[in-house]
């Protein structure tokens, strides 16, 4: 197996985010991320998200969904996709994210984190 890394250098702490490739095929797990929590109210929060885009995209989110409780708009769930798992854990549980769900008025986030096994249209 060839290692491709995703920079020029690898660190230990960026191992579980390497691409193994076959001769004969690439392999590739998506990871995503499953947030759940509510909020106070969601206008100002989704202020708040949309500021910190840039800040997510450089953790390494590459895209999102977010959804929302049939009946209550505040409750709200953010789906992910992130290039490493380990990024995206280090940014939800850093001091300045932190903040930011503070100023966004989130309350009790419940973070999952995914491995995709397999995609499927029917």
């Amino acid at each position: 197996m060839n290692y491709v890394k995703k920079k020029s250098s690898l660190s230990t702490r960026d191992f579980f985010c390497i691409i193994i490739r076959t001769t004969t095929h690439q392999i590739a797990t998506m990871q995503y991320v499953l947030i759940i929590h509510e909020v106070e109210s969601y206008p100002a929060w989704k202020t708040i998200f949309d500021q910190a885009a840039g800040i997510r995209k450089s953790a390494g989110e590459i895209s999102y969904q977010l959804l929302r409780y049939d009946e209550d708009a505040n409750n709200i769930v953010h789906f992910s996709q992130w290039s490493c798992l380990e990024k995206a854990r280090r940014f939800f549980e850093s001091a300045e994210l932190l903040e930011i769900r503070k100023r966004a008025g989130v309350k009790a986030p419940n973070f999952i984190y995914l491995h995709e096994l397999e995609r499927c249209t029917l």
